[in-house]
């Protein structure tokens, strides 16, 4: 059990809405999130009641990565049960956000994991990988991949694709590359992308 005695009462109200994104869908917010939601308009606030809950203990974040705050003495899955979280759609560019409701997705016969997540596609950039609009993927959520897999990457700007990744270390760069011969390969540097998870499983509901 997380002691929140320590928070102010804006600290708390911060808190728990950090750990209600990062429960329902699967990541927290940004910083400008934050700010709509309690009306700070200066980034900086935000970012005070972000450093007081770090120093806390009760969350950490990773530099140069808006949505990477994550708590510290909870698992975000650990309140979901009897099937895996549907935590969003994932589309060729923003990682979209009207899911935010507790769902969940049964498909614990054929997958497993408290790492596992659900993301419906959006849209054909995988197309000629079989993953087509409407499609589920089951992703498990890590924050590396090998080059080649297919991956759901997030930027510093809180945007996110499903494509398949290659990191070249050498250059410092990414290159995002979809299955469809229409689009383009996206390049960013290594440090303003990261693997929010790896693709296990495709599931395509028939109607």
């Amino acid at each position: 059990m997380v002691d929140l005695s320590r928070l102010t009462r804006r600290q708390r109200e911060v808190y728990e809405f950090i750990r209600e994104k990062i429960r329902t869908r699967g990541y927290g917010p940004t910083v400008r999130e934050i700010g709509r939601h309690f009306n700070i308009r200066s980034p900086n606030g935000v970012m005070c009641h972000l450093r007081a809950l770090e120093r806390k203990g009760l969350i950490t974040r990773e530099p140069n990565m808006s949505r990477a705050i994550m708590l510290t003495g909870e698992t975000p899955q650990e309140q979901l049960r009897g099937g895996l979280p549907l935590v969003g759609q994932i589309a060729a560019g923003v990682l979209h956000e009207a899911i935010e409701q507790q769902e969940a997705l049964d498909l614990a016969q054929v997958f497993s994991g408290r790492d596992l997540v659900v993301l419906r596609v959006k849209g054909d950039s995988m197309i000629e990988d079989q993953i087509a609009d409407g499609d589920y993927v089951i992703v498990r959520r890590q924050k590396e991949a090998r080059n080649g897999q297919i991956v759901v990457a997030l930027t510093e700007e809180g945007e996110a694709t499903l494509k398949r990744w290659h990191l070249d270390p050498h250059r410092g760069i990414v290159r995002l590359e979809p299955a469809n011969s229409s689009m383009d390969p996206l390049e960013l540097p290594a440090d303003q992308v990261q693997v929010y998870g790896v693709v296990v499983g495709v599931v395509r509901v028939v109607r």
